[in-house]
C-alpha cells in the first residue's frame, strides 16, 4: 500500500481556513472541506490562534511558517528571530540562568510558538561556536562560565573505593528537611595543576561555612585539619557529615572516633546529594577562581573569604546572615557551641557595614 506523504499547508489553504475559522466552523469539518487530517487542522490553530477569540490570520501564519521552515533548516531558533535573540542575551546579561530564562518567556509570551525555546537549546547556541568571540563572551554570563558543558552521565554502579563506608542512604530521614542544626556537608576543592587544595565545611540548616587550609591532599592530613575546626563545637553543633567518595575521606573512622560525628557518602556522580555545599563552592569561586594556586593564598585571605560568606544575608534563611542563624540558634537552645568556639566566632565578625558577595 502506497503510503500518503506529507505536505505542508499552501497559502491557498490558509486562506480557507481563515474564512471557515471567522465563520466559527470546526476543524472536523475545516479538514473535511481540503481533505486534510482533522489533526493538521487542530495543530494549525492550536499554534496560531491558542487562545478562546484569538484570530487566525492566513498572510501571517504562512510567513511564520515557511520563516520556521528555514530556520529550523539553517538556523538554530535564536539566530532566527531577533526578538527572541534580544531576550535571551537581556536575560543572560542580568545575570538570569538559561532556565530562568526559559520559564520566563512562557509566561510573558504564553502561546507563542516564535517566543518559546528550552533551556537545553539555549545552552546549545552557547556551545555551538564556543570559540567565537560573542560565545566566548556569552559562557562567561553563565552560572559557572565552563568552557565545555559537562557529560550528564548517569550513576553508575561502582565497587566503594572507601573501606566501610556508610551510604548516604544510611543517615537518618530527618535530615534531609534541615531542621535540626549540627549536620555538615564538607568537600575539597582542588587548585591549580592538582597540586593544592582547600577543604570546605558548609552547615545544612545555618548555612555557615568553615574553609580548611590544607598543606596536602592525604587523608590524615584532610581528617585531622577538618576534625581541628569541628573540635570546638558543643555536640548540639556536631552530629553528622555528608561527603562525596573522594580518597581524602578515606580515614573517616578515625575521624568519627575524634569528633563523635558519623560520616555519611553520597552516591557517585551525585552532587546534588551535597548541594548546600556544592552551591558554597561555587561562591568562594568569585573570590578564588579555578586555577587559583591555593599553596599561595594566605591565612589572612581565608578569613576574609569566610568572614564574607558568613556576613552575607542569605534569602534561604530570611535574609538573616549565616553567623546570625548561628547566634540564634545559640540563644534559643540551652545548649550551644563552647565558650573557645564562640569566641572563635566573635573574632570573625566584620564590623560596620558589610559588602555583601
Amino acid at each position: 500500500m502506497e503510503t500518503k506523504g506529507y505536505h505542508r499547508l499552501t497559502f491557498r489553504e490558509r486562506v480557507i481556513i481563515e474564512t471557515l475559522f471567522r465563520q466559527k466552523m470546526s476543524a472536523t469539518f475545516i479538514a473535511g472541506q481540503l481533505n486534510r487530517n482533522k489533526s493538521t487542522i487542530s495543530r494549525e490553530l492550536k499554534k496560531w490562534a491558542p487562545k478562546p477569540g484569538d484570530k487566525y490570520n492566513a498572510k501571517l501564519a504562512d510567513w511564520a511558517a515557511k520563516y520556521d521552515y528555514v530556520s529550523k533548516k539553517y538556523h538554530d531558533k535564536i539566530s532566527a528571530y531577533p526578538m527572541l535573540r534580544w531576550y535571551v542575551y537581556r536575560g543572560l546579561l542580568t545575570n538570569w540562568t538559561p532556565e530562568q530564562i526559559a520559564g520566563s518567556i512562557k509566561i510573558k509570551y504564553p502561546g507563542d510558538a516564535i517566543m518559546t525555546i528550552s533551556h537545553e537549546s539555549i545552552y546549545a547556541y552557547i556551545y555551538k561556536h564556543r570559540q567565537a568571540k560573542m560565545n566566548r563572551k556569552l559562557i562567561k554570563l553563565l552560572p559557572y562560565s565552563r568552557y565545555k558543558r559537562r557529560n550528564h552521565r548517569p550513576p553508575k554502579p561502582d565497587k566503594p573505593r572507601i573501606k566501610d563506608q556508610l551510604s548516604i542512604e544510611h543517615r537518618p530521614a530527618h535530615v534531609e528537611l534541615r531542621q535540626e542544626i549540627g549536620h555538615w556537608e564538607g568537600d575539597l576543592m582542588i587548585g591549580a595543576k592538582q597540586a593544592s587544595a582547600i577543604g570546605t565545611l558548609v552547615e545544612r540548616k545555618s548555612r555557615y561555612t568553615h574553609i580548611v587550609k590544607l598543606k596536602d591532599r592525604k587523608s590524615e592530613t584532610v581528617t585531622r585539619a577538618f576534625s581541628n575546626k569541628i573540635m570546638n563545637m558543643n555536640a548540639t553543633f556536631k552530629k553528622s557529615l555528608t561527603y562525596d567518595n573522594g580518597m581524602e575521606m578515606a580515614n573517616h573512622k578515625w575521624f568519627t572516633q575524634k569528633t563523635g560525628m558519623p560520616v555519611y557518602f553520597a552516591h557517585p556522580y551525585s552532587s546534588w546529594e551535597r548541594g548546600t555545599n556544592e552551591n558554597t563552592n561555587g561562591l568562594i569561586r568569585r573570590f578564588f577562581p579555578k586555577g587559583t594556586d591555593f599553596n599561595k593564598i594566605t591565612d589572612e585571605q581565608i578569613m576574609e573569604v569566610e568572614k564574607k560568606l558568613n556576613n552575607r544575608p542569605r534569602k534561604i534563611i530570611n535574609y538573616l546572615t549565616p553567623l546570625e542563624f548561628i547566634e540564634r540558634e545559640k540563644r534559643s537552645s540551652k545548649k550551644g557551641y563552647s565558650d573557645n568556639f564562640l569566641n572563635l566566632i566573635s573574632s570573625k565578625k566584620i564590623i560596620g557595614n558589610n559588602k555583601t558577595h
